[in-house]
């Protein structure tokens, strides 16, 4: 099994290396204004991973980023 710690740093450089910036600032959008308003403990991660993977999703299905 792949270290936690390990597989986040992977996860962060596909992230930072090869999505498009433009994802990345749809991303941004969707989930800025909920992550200022809330408190870091009121947050619900797993729906922010939810709604980032959606947007990486559709634009994968739209093969923009192939």
């Amino acid at each position: 099994m792949i270290p936690s710690e390990v597989d986040r740093r992977l996860a962060w450089y596909v992230y930072n290396r090869y999505l498009p910036v433009k994802v990345k600032e749809e991303i941004i959008d969707k989930l800025l204004p909920v992550c200022i308003w809330e408190d870091e403990e009121d947050l619900d991660h797993d729906e922010l991973v939810r709604w980032a993977v959606e947007i990486i999703d559709e634009h994968f299905d739209d093969r923009e980023l192939l």
